[in-house]
């Protein structure tokens, strides 16, 4: 299960037991495809999609306190 925080961390459970199994710390700047600076935040809102072994996810919501942020992520085992 995937779970996303207010303070930008993304995170993984076990479905089992509810361990933390993948922490990633969403709230950094990041080099886009595009050129276009982004920058990651709070993640609230539309929680993480799953689809074809990517996760989807996006990153920055300055709602109510929130990490202001403006980008899209996609993270894969294999990296692609």
């Amino acid at each position: 299960m995937f779970s996303g925080g207010l303070d930008g961390h993304l995170r993984a459970y076990a479905s089992d037991d509810g361990d933390i199994i993948w922490d990633v710390d969403t709230a950094q700047k990041y080099d886009t495809v595009n050129g276009v600076p982004a920058n990651g935040g709070s993640l609230d809102g539309p929680g993480p999609v799953v689809v074809g072994g990517t996760v989807f996810v996006n990153s920055g919501y300055a709602f109510v306190g929130g990490m202001p942020g403006n980008v899209l992520l996609a993270f894969s085992v294999d990296g692609r």
